[in-house]
């Protein structure tokens, strides 16, 4: 009768050990779920947020940036079409008197400023035509089975 009682005992300590063993593995099988699902919500909102808030931060960055103008300054770098005037209502008489408040040498500068960049602009298809002489030149000049000092050759990095 011992023998039967101390084995009941040990059958029943062993299903006890396995029933917290699983019970063990059942929660830590839980609780690493619920650290997924908590990760991949965390995951959901960073990628909808993070393209915003970088956004955001290059937008206030680009707009401290900018270079202060001052206000009736700001209608002559308006584009073609768009009115520069917020009160569109407003008379000639008005725009006149903006126009001789305007700083002489800040609209001086502007204009010199538009001019050389025009200026620039319509050169480039010539410096664009002299960069594929030169280029095609140099092509040219490798193919010449001639010995160039090594203080003109320049290191191939591959």
């Amino acid at each position: 009768m011992e023998n039967e009682r101390a084995s009941e005992t040990l059958e029943t300590e062993r299903s006890e050990d396995e029933e917290e063993e699983e019970g063990e593995e059942e929660y830590s099988e839980e609780e690493e779920l619920l650290e997924l699902k908590q990760m991949a919500d965390k995951i959901r909102h960073y990628r909808s947020t993070i393209p915003v808030r970088i956004q955001n931060s290059l937008t206030s960055l680009l707009a401290a940036q900018r270079p202060i103008l001052h206000p009736s300054t700001a209608q002559f770098t308006q584009k073609p079409g768009t009115s520069a005037d917020p009160n569109p209502g407003g008379n000639a008489e008005s725009s006149e008197g903006a126009l001789a408040e305007v700083d002489s040498e800040t609209t001086e500068k502007l204009n010199l400023l538009k001019h050389k960049i025009s200026n620039n602009i319509s050169a480039m298809p010539t410096l664009l035509k002299r960069m594929k002489d030169c280029i095609s030149m140099f092509e040219k000049l490798e193919t010449y089975d001639v010995r160039i000092h090594p203080a003109f050759k320049r290191k191939r990095t591959s």
